[in-house]
């Protein structure tokens, strides 16, 4: 085999295995948020580098599909989740 050929493979496989290990630490901690707004309810589904991250991150998706305009998002977001329940 060429030189050329195996440096070519090394690196891929370094690269793969670069973003399999990156990506792997990101889903740390996972949570499901229920949000409760204006009589609609939502839960989602998110996870996390941080708790803190998983959670902000489900309680926005949450709000996305319950909530119009730029005030009703922000309200909601602020708002406290009717459930939250931590998956890992």
């Amino acid at each position: 085999m060429k030189k050329a050929a195996l440096i070519g493979i090394v690196f891929v496989v370094v690269v793969i295995a670069a973003i399999y290990y990156s990506t792997a630490n990101l889903a740390a901690h996972r949570v499901e948020v229920c949000m409760e707004f204006k009589g609609l309810t939502s839960c989602r589904t998110a996870s996390g580098a941080t708790e803190q991250f998983a959670l902000r991150t489900a309680i926005t998706n949450a709000c996305a599909t319950i909530s119009s305009g730029v005030t009703d998002s922000i309200a909601c977001d602020q708002s406290t989740p009717k459930k939250v329940t931590w998956l890992k």
